[in-house]
């Protein structure tokens, strides 16, 4: 074996892409470019939810059988999907620890054959919130090119760990990777329930401006025998906090509506006529 080291970091990557690719899969489920799956576990893969666009979905297996796959939900928000096949291979290992800024990441994919990139990770933040209010429970950006179909594949560490599931279709800038934490969260849900919960009070909003330091938003609709019409809302109010959270614009009230706050109660800070007020509002369960 040769002691250069260049020759055996090449080789390092090379097999951690090797492994990668055995739990890799090429899902037929659009008629442009076909996307790719990654095996969460047997019998189960995940994709990119922007990249399914028909019900009538095959997956294409990494010894070359093509398969059918069953939807078993979809998850617009951390655009997640679920499909159910028969096929018993191999899922990937989930990354102890968050990547540091810098180490070497690797996003495998088979859109048609199999194919890498790499690069480093760029950034590794905390928890966000899509623009169609999915929680993600951090901000991963890799520095290395997502090419057509790579979406749904692995972002995996030079290790051959998992680290996220990339895409393209979660930001209207650079592509990022669903952290594993944030693919086994929304799956679990979807495999048991077929989709993700969230929260809602049952109001048209818009924002306004109150004065130069403070911003609300007015209650412009109000849904009959919604939680908000329930509590007392009523139009014209504006909504100033959640749980004790400003709320200046829509992300922010969904960012206060998660799935854990279904069924409880939730304080909100109001204005009336000018006046400051205080109302309970019990969350309910956004319909599909």
């Amino acid at each position: 074996m040769t002691d250069n080291p260049l020759v055996q970091l090449s080789a390092a990557l090379a097999s951690a892409v090797e492994t990668a690719a055995r739990s890799v899969v090429t899902v037929h489920a659009r008629q442009r470019v076909s996307s790719s799956g990654t095996i969460w576990q047997p019998g189960v893969v995940v994709t990119a939810a922007h990249t399914i666009e028909t019900e009538d979905i095959a997956v294409t297996l990494p010894d070359g059988r093509q398969v059918k796959a069953q939807l078993a939900g979809s998850d617009g928000g951390t655009d997640i999907s679920v499909l159910r096949v028969e096929a018993d291979l191999p899922a990937l290992t989930p990354a102890e620890n968050p990547a540091g800024v810098g180490s070497l990441a690797l996003a495998v994919a088979r859109p048609e054959h199999l194919s890498a990139t790499m690069g480093v990770i760029s950034h590794w933040g905390g928890a966000w919130r899509s623009w169609s209010g999915g929680r993600l429970d951090a901000l991963i950006r890799a520095d290395l090119t997502l090419y057509p179909g790579f979406s749904g594949g692995p972002l995996i560490g030079a290790d051959g760990t998992l680290l996220g599931i990339n895409t393209s279709g979660l930001t209207r800038g650079l592509p990022v990777a669903v952290p594993a934490a944030t693919v086994k969260r929304v799956a679990d849900q979807l495999l048991k329930h077929g989709r993700v919960a969230r929260g809602y009070l049952g109001v048209g909003l818009q924002p306004v401006r109150l004065n130069e330091d403070q911003a609300g938003l007015v209650v412009v609709s109000l849904e009959p025998e919604g939680p908000a019409a329930k509590a007392g809302v009523i139009v014209g109010d504006v909504l100033t906090a959640i749980a004790g959270k400003p709320v200046q614009e829509h992300g922010a009230v969904r960012s206060a509506l998660d799935s854990d706050s279904i069924g409880k109660p939730v304080e909100v800070s109001l204005l009336r006529g000018g006046q400051p007020q205080t109302v309970s509002v019990t969350v309910g369960e956004r319909g599909e």
